[in-house]
């Protein structure tokens, strides 16, 4: 597929020499700050060196002290505590996270995931049913709850009382919880406002210890848990998740909890992972057990006390992750198909396809992988409970959610954001949905948007790659989204002793320019570029600078992201 190369400006330029000056760094690497609004030495010193100490006071949460107030009489009391999550990655960890801590204080504790088919996203009647039937009197809410405005109406004519934590974008009326724990509340000033729904736990047992004199290392001993939610959620890794992610890492690499390590076994990458990593592998597997079955087993797995207990429950995560697997490689395989021999669905600026059969667990998964083939607006739908249930991702820079508002007479429900969404319709309403959807997209998106485009934070020499210049750039990581790995661009460079391609549609080669220093390179997906490469023509290339790492040997290696001919006119 063809992409826009996109080269980002250099600005301030009085910043990028103090960079320089200050801290005795290449220009490079000074712009790459200063596009990270670093803008002097103390900026620098924070971002290259994160210490917890950098961390807000959790009192600084609006409601926080009411929070901390409800479940300290619930612990003194010895009320029961029903600890509440959403099914994915985010919900999951949040749950294992403040029910493992609070567990050590409080005996009667348990938590609850809900259904992922049965009761659907957030708080449920039946979860509610479940704690008045069962005694619990207090309900913390994690990553779910900030628009739950009914359902806390209902647990209040219950006297259950809820804790609400979570991290997404409140609707105009806050539930009537005894406590609302959202950075993105209008009336709340924390500092950080993109602290994922684990995040917000952490700053609950943060503020419990502090409360109650529990030192700090109680505490911190989580943020592998924290890390691993950071990375599967997408949240920036910027200001107080960066230090948090920074922390967690090298606990998930040192000394995990039981069931992470379990999991990192199982899938072969046991140690230096990076938030990539968990992204493509800890992830999966975990959001993989409220896809195919029930997400407790998630829970179970991530508070497992003994390694052969985490290690059967992350077998049977691993299990229903390789089910997870089929039913998307099949699911893909036959979407392709249906769109590739049907005209229709070819020439339009959207993709829209349902079959009734296809498992709904992984249908998000598979509009993912469509709007990457295609890079284009797309809809997956399925039969769910009578209904056609869809997932809905968008591209880079269109706002999918405003045009599914404008189809939405056609809807029963949907809700999301920009670049993700859920839905439901009647089955006969789809062929009119799927013509409205294209003629929204068509009318609203510009023909670039439809180009994935690769955004370029540099050019320079290859000449600037070096063993210092490397080292400064790793202290970049955790590389996420708001702090990506950087993209550099070079002009005019040639393979030495030509190309190859690997696994049927990668290329590996090693490149030079001017007949100096060679470097290695691979390029995932784009063995189509072989020929050019191979013509003895020069080419430019964009890329990020990674370390390879085989048989224990450690080498400078460039991930080439794009490929195409140089000008003529710029060749030296």
């Amino acid at each position: 597929m063809q992409k826009r190369w996109v080269e980002r400006e250099v600005e301030n330029l009085a910043a990028i020499t103090e960079l320089q000056e200050s801290l005795h760094i290449d220009g490079v690497l000074a712009d790459l700050l200063v596009k990270r609004n670093i803008f002097n030495y103390e900026d620098a010193r924070k971002f290259f060196r994160p210490d917890l100490k950098q961390l807000h006071n959790p009192f600084l949460m609006r409601d926080m002290d009411r929070a901390i107030l409800r479940i300290g009489q619930a612990i003194k009391s010895g009320e029961k505590i029903l600890i509440y999550g959403d099914y994915d990655v985010d919900g999951t960890t949040s749950v294992a996270l403040v029910y493992s801590f609070l567990r050590k204080y409080h005996s009667a504790i348990d938590f609850y995931i809900p259904d992922r088919y049965r009761e659907g996203y957030g708080i449920s009647t039946q979860g509610i049913d479940y704690a008045l039937e069962n005694g619990f009197s207090l309900i913390i809410a994690l990553d779910c709850g900030i628009k739950s405005v009914d359902k806390i109406a209902y647990a209040n004519e219950k006297n259950i009382d809820f804790i609400i934590c979570d991290h997404h974008l409140p609707g105009e009326i806050l539930p009537n919880a005894i406590a609302v724990l959202d950075p993105k509340r209008n009336d709340c000033d924390y500092p950080y406002k993109e602290l994922s729904g684990c995040g917000i736990g952490f700053k609950l047992i943060q503020a419990y210890a502090a409360k109650n004199d529990i030192p700090a290392g109680d505490v911190n001993e989580y943020l592998d848990l924290v890390a691993v939610s950071i990375a599967s959620d997408i949240v920036p890794i910027t200001g107080e998740n960066r230090v948090l992610a920074w922390f967690g890492l090298q606990k998930l690499n040192t000394s995990p909890c039981k069931g992470l390590s379990a999991l990192m076994n199982l899938s072969g990458k046991k140690d230096d992972l990076t938030i990539t990593d968990v992204v493509f592998t800890i992830g999966p597997r975990i959001n993989a057990a409220g896809r195919i079955d029930d997400a407790k087993h998630a829970v179970n797995l991530l508070i497992a006390d003994n390694e052969s207990f985490a290690y059967e429950k992350g077998q049977i995560i691993n299990d229903k992750n390789t089910e997870r697997k089929e039913h998307d490689s099949n699911i893909t395989e036959q979407a392709l198909a249906m769109i590739d021999t049907d005209p229709a669905l070819i020439n339009r600026k959207t993709t829209v396809v349902y079959n009734e059969e296809w498992h709904k667990g992984v249908i998000g998964i598979v509009a993912s992988r469509l709007t990457e083939k295609y890079y284009r607006p797309t809809i997956v739908m399925t039969n769910s409970n009578g209904y056609a249930a869809g997932s809905a991702r968008s591209v880079l820079g269109f706002d999918l959610y405003e045009a599914l508002n404008e189809c939405s007479d056609l809807l029963e429900q949907f809700g999301g954001h920009k670049y993700a969404a859920g839905l439901t319709m009647k089955t006969e309403n789809i062929p009119a949905f799927r013509q409205r959807f294209e003629e929204v997209v068509s009318r609203t998106i510009s023909d670039d948007l439809l180009i994935q485009a690769i955004y370029i934070d540099a050019e320079m020499d290859l000449s600037h790659i070096d063993a210092r210049f490397f080292r400064i750039l790793k202290q970049f990581e955790p590389f996420g989204p708001q702090n990506m790995a950087p993209i550099f661009l070079s002009r005019n460079v040639y393979t030495y002793g030509g190309a190859s391609v690997v696994g049927s549609k990668h290329l590996k080669m090693s490149v030079h320019q001017d007949n100096l220093t060679y470097y290695n390179c691979i390029g995932f997906g784009l063995a189509e570029y072989l020929p050019l490469i191979n013509s003895g023509e020069a080419f430019d290339i964009c890329y990020t600078i990674e370390e390879n790492i085989w048989k224990e040997k450690r080498s400078i290696q460039l991930n080439i992201k794009g490929i195409r001919p140089s000008l003529p006119n710029l060749q030296k």
